[in-house]
């Protein structure tokens, strides 16, 4: 068997939460590989709405396997508030829910360190979500780290260790800091994480295919977040492409499938950092509030633009993308114009491949298409779509050199339309 990938192909945001959910039923496992709870998927059904941070989106299918996987990073106290909001819920999760032993924790004192950070870089910072990612993939890297399955041994020690380094890092920023709830919360959270299915997830996974269990990988934020192909600096601090698929759950190459690429028909990003095709006008504040743009985990405002297909040609190359999702069609319902950027300007010369730099003079070029001007909300077949809608998928596909298999036209389970389905 082989596993598919389903990750998001530009700054996130594009709606990988809702995907994960309308598509689980096809699958017997679906496993995070990426990201911490600064990632937050937005699913709605059957009128309620729940917002994922560190669980999975394939949660609420009741007979599936969910893996948190070693490339995460788990807050917790964000975990231990996150499953008993959906235990309360009536979604079970202790049967459910597997965590590999190799995911590294999020220290109280990481979350103080990504504050003292952002406060330190002034008008050059990243805009982080201030939830302690950067800081914990960096213990990582540098081998510093706490993992999971060191809280089955000789924890307290390992935890003192760890915050005494910190500690002498905010010494040193002069930073002031108050750790006592956050601490007390944390701690809780350490004995809540006990009670949960803690596993040796690269065995398992791969187990799992040797029995011929379909799996589904969901990752979080957006290609052009990627810490190596993203607009760096302005990156998260992990592979967020499908490279990071294999990393981040202990898969070979050779064991990647599908490919889904998920992609908004417009474009948004939070935080700081380079957006060719941002709006600062009233078309991009109105794209804002149809869209209900501002962030599911910190509420922050996104900034909206049009699409930007040099971006998205370059995700669908580094991630072998071999289908597409549309998201958020029917946001533009009302345009009479539709904009989609095909090249830049780069200092008077147009070129279409996505350059090292975007941070400065990169002038969009444009092409025009005609709005449908026709509410889609309500469409549950594609031999329902408007003309010109039907014109603007063509047109992405030609310009993408990918198909088009999904189309979502709300933010509810239901409003999902498969295309090109089989007569």
């Amino acid at each position: 068997m082989k596993v598919d990938v389903l990750l998001g192909l530009q700054w996130g945001d594009e709606g990988k939460g809702k995907v994960v959910d309308v598509l689980t039923p096809r699958y017997d496992v679906v496993a995070r590989f990426q990201g911490g709870p600064n990632a937050g998927h937005t699913l709605e059904f059957e009128g309620q709405k729940y917002v994922l941070r560190s669980i999975p989106s394939g949660i609420f299918q009741g007979d599936k396997v969910n893996i948190i996987g070693n490339g995460v990073v788990l807050d917790p106290s964000l975990f231990k508030a996150e499953a008993e909001a959906l235990e309360a819920s009536g979604h079970p999760l202790k049967e459910r829910l597997h965590i590999s032993k190799k995911a590294h924790l999020i220290l109280p004192t990481h979350r103080i360190l990504d504050a003292a950070y952002e406060a330190a870089k002034g008008a050059s910072k990243v805009g982080t979500t201030g939830k302690g990612i950067g800081p914990t993939y960096t213990d990582k890297v540098s081998r510093n780290g706490l993992r999971v399955g060191d809280i089955l041994n000789n924890f307290e020690a390992k935890y003192a260790a760890a915050k005494a380094r910190h500690e002498q890092i905010l010494k040193s920023l002069n930073y002031e800091y108050d750790i006592t709830e956050l601490e007390k919360q944390w701690m809780e959270g350490i004995e809540y994480l006990r009670q949960f299915n803690l596993v040796d997830s690269e065995h398992e996974i791969n187990n799992l295919l040797k029995e011929g269990k379909s799996v589904l990988c969901e990752g979080a934020q957006g290609t052009m977040l990627d810490v190596d192909f993203g607009s760096y600096p302005f990156v998260t601090s992990s592979n967020t492409i499908c490279a990071g698929a294999c990393t981040g759950l202990g898969l070979g190459p050779n064991k990647i499938g599908e490919v889904y690429g998920i992609m908004k028909a417009y474009c948004t990003r939070v935080g700081s950092g380079p957006f060719p095709t941002e709006l600062f006008d009233e078309t991009g504040k109105t794209i804002r509030d149809l869209g209900h743009e501002y962030g599911a985990v910190t509420g922050r405002e996104r900034r909206c633009g049009w699409i930007d297909l040099v971006a998205l040609r370059y995700s669908i190359m580094v991630n072998g993308v071999t289908q597409l999702i549309l998201m958020k069609s029917d946001v533009l319902d009302g345009f009479d114009t539709i904009k989609a950027c095909v090249a830049y300007k780069v200092n008077g010369e147009e070129i279409d491949y996505f350059p090292y730099d975007i941070n400065e003079g990169v002038e969009p070029v444009y092409v025009e298409l005609p709005g449908w001007k026709t509410d889609m909300t309500k469409m549950t077949s594609e031999d329902e779509f408007p003309e010109e809608f039907n014109a603007y998928i063509s047109f992405l596909e030609e310009q993408l050199g990918t198909p088009i298999k999904i189309v979502s036209v709300g933010p509810d389970r239901a409003q999902t339309i498969e295309r090109y389905t089989e007569q």
